[in-house]
């Protein structure tokens, strides 16, 4: 059948049940159901998971996109936290904040979408290797795919660390003890989209323990030029 066909089946099937939100999901519908023999789809489908939509995100938006729209908000008030002068109470407020965007898991509620960096990220990590393990991937893909990969299972390691500190921050008893641990959030909230020059060589490459977010959607636009997809 036919993926024009799968389309029109997909849209007709929401209309008939009245479900505008399977609208929204129709393209992940026709990408989940290709026959084998359509790799290429589901690995373009995979890619567009990534960087576009996706059916769980707030506004259905891509899960790069969502990720560092989190970071984003996580970097402003690990900021505030960090702030000189700053007491106790203000540190544990914005260290909540931080915390909300990064895992909302862990607190419920603040400024951030309520879907969280790391499940973000996590889903970044997933979907492009999804994307790139598809028989018939291009090399294009497969070799970007690696670079996106690597990108954001460091961001899913700052991530985390965030939340380790982020949890001694709230238990700290004062302004003194949380100091250094908010300083390490602040620090790695930073990573989170800019990444980090490990080696000293004055710039940012894809590898282990150096990029962050943005490198990953660099190497995602690579990817999505590389397959027409722009």
């Amino acid at each position: 059948m036919g993926r024009t066909v799968k389309l029109t089946i997909a849209l007709a099937l929401a209309t008939s049940l009245g479900a505008c939100s399977y609208l929204k999901d129709a393209r992940d519908y026709v990408v989940d159901s290709v026959s084998d023999s359509d790799e290429k789809s589901m690995a373009h489908g995979h890619m567009h998971h990534v960087s576009k939509a996706w059916k769980d995100t707030p506004g259905g938006k891509g899960l790069l996109p969502t990720a560092m729209a989190e970071a984003k908000t996580a970097l402003t008030h690990a900021k505030l936290a960090s702030k000189k002068g700053a007491d106790l109470k203000t540190m544990k407020m914005h260290t909540v904040h931080v915390l909300h965007a990064v895992d909302p898991s862990v607190e419920k509620k603040g400024p951030g979408l309520g879907y969280g960096v790391l499940k973000a990220t996590r889903g970044v990590v997933k979907h492009i290797g999804l994307a790139a393990s598809a028989k018939s991937a291009s090399k294009n893909i497969k070799t970007h795919a690696v670079h996106v990969a690597s990108a954001a299972k460091n961001t899913v390691t700052r991530a985390e660390k965030i939340v380790f500190y982020g949890r001694r921050v709230l238990k700290a008893k004062t302004a003194a003890m949380a100091k250094p641990w908010v300083a390490n959030i602040a620090n790695l909230a930073k990573q989170l989209g800019k990444g980090v020059d490990a080696n000293g060589d004055k710039k940012i490459s894809w590898h282990d323990g150096e990029g962050g977010l943005a490198v990953a959607q660099k190497h995602m636009g690579f990817m999505m030029k590389g397959e027409k997809m722009m």
